[in-house]
């Protein structure tokens, strides 16, 4: 079953109907109906609220958070195998700290990344993206 790894790009999109939104959709109907499974890290679920929070306050933090709550995503725990790889993929390549979660959990899933985000062009030979538009 093919697997869909989110970043908190893909969500911010979805959650603002910014640019890709629509597809995020898409992928989370599937998501829903069972043909595909999708994956959220704890690391990129904390940026998510943290960035809301900076930008909307924290009433609009909480309800992304219970939002997120009812998404067809697993939300998977930045144990010490996926933390010690975001940590070489950090320590070689120019990404965010976040972005190093999402990138390591797509790798280790052999998932698909979601994501809109043009940090990740650097690891394109290394994992699957879905780019967002």
């Amino acid at each position: 079953m093919k697997r869909y790894v989110l970043d908190s790009y893909a969500l911010i999109a979805f959650f603002e109907n910014e640019a890709g939104a629509q597809r995020v959709e898409e992928i989370l109907n599937k998501m829903l109906t069972g043909k595909v499974k999708g994956y959220l890290c704890i690391v990129n679920w904390g940026e998510l609220y943290y960035i809301t929070l900076r930008e909307q306050g924290g009433e609009a933090a909480e309800m992304v958070i219970r939002q997120i709550r009812k998404l067809p995503l697993h939300l998977m725990d930045a144990d010490r195998e996926l933390t010690y790889q975001a940590a070489k993929l950090k320590g070689k390549y120019p990404l965010a700290h976040a972005d190093c979660f999402a990138a390591s959990l797509a790798m280790k899933l052999k998932a698909t990344l979601v994501t809109g985000d043009p940090e990740f062009k650097i690891l394109q030979d290394l994992l699957s993206i879905n780019w967002l538009e």
